[in-house]
Order: structure tokens, then sequence, then C-alpha cells
């Protein structure tokens, strides 16, 4: 079955958004779509996957995705995924080398997201692997923005990566 470009993108990211791992993969084996194909939108499927599902992640990586891709904004995978909680997902997309160092147009990196949003596991994770003193575009690093967050084991959790 022969796809046309704009179709392939709909199409693959249409199943990544449901995580129907199934239809991925048949859109990527059997119609030969590049994992980075867009959609109408200019999104990949890497871009709107369903985050919780860290199967299409390895999937989508496996057969070249990358990892990280930027949207106008500068969020990347990684953002979106911290953004939601889902570490299973940051850890494939970390496995497969996606960056937890890009900032967005904001200058946040994702572990700035994942302080503000409460996730402890995912703070907890990317601490060791995050620039700590990169401030985002208010001036803010990761220990700023644990401090505003009002949550003090946020900034014993990165106080503990600075001092090892």
């Amino acid at each position: 079955m022969v796809l046309s470009q704009m179709d392939a993108g709909k199409a693959l990211t249409a199943a990544a958004a449901k995580g129907n791992t199934s239809e991925v993969q048949r859109i990527l084996e059997e119609c030969r779509v590049h994992p980075d194909t867009p959609n109408e939108f200019s999104r990949t499927a890497l871009q709107v996957m369903m985050m919780g599902n860290s199967k299409i992640a390895s999937l989508l990586l496996e057969k070249g995705a990358n990892p990280n891709v930027q949207d106008r904004h500068g969020i990347t995978p990684v953002h979106d995924a911290v953004r939601t909680g889902f570490l299973d997902t940051v850890e494939v997309l970390v496995e497969y080398g996606a960056s937890v160092n890009i900032p967005d147009k904001s200058g946040a990196l994702p572990i700035h997201i994942a302080i503000r949003e409460g996730h402890r596991d995912v703070v907890k994770y990317l601490a060791p692997r995050s620039n700590l003193k990169h401030a985002n575009l208010s001036g803010q690093t990761a220990i700023d923005v644990a401090r505003a967050s009002c949550v003090p084991d946020m900034i014993d959790l990165l106080f503990s990566h600075i001092h090892s």
C-alpha cells in the first residue's frame, strides 16, 4: 500500500497518539514510512504519541525517530514526557539518545518542568543527567524553580546531586 507523504504522516501520528502499537508497527514496516514523517501540523509520531506508552516510543526510536525533535516552541518529546510524569517514557527516550539539556523557547529544561509539575521520580532521574546551573529566560535555575514550587523535598533531591 502506497501512501502519500502527508497521508503517511497523518496515519502514523494518529496511531501513535491513540497508543495503537500494532498499527504504528504496521505503518512503519508494511508501508515503509519513516518514523519522522510529519503530519499536517508538522508534528512527528514521537511528538504526539501517547506519552504513557513506552512501547510506542521504543518502536519509533528503534526505527530511527529523532529523539531530540523540537516543535516551534522548542519542546522535545522529553519535555512532554516529564510534563505528564511518565518516567518509563523518559527513560526510553534517554536510552535512545534524547538530551535532557535542550531548552525550550522559554529556556526551560525538562527538569524545570518536572519540578514545577511535582513529579519527584522524574526529578530524581533527571537531576544527575541535567545541567542544574542552567537558567531559563526568567533567570531561574532548577533550584530556583524548586524553591518557588514550595515542595521542600524537591530542593533536597536537587541538593543531593549538586553536592555529590
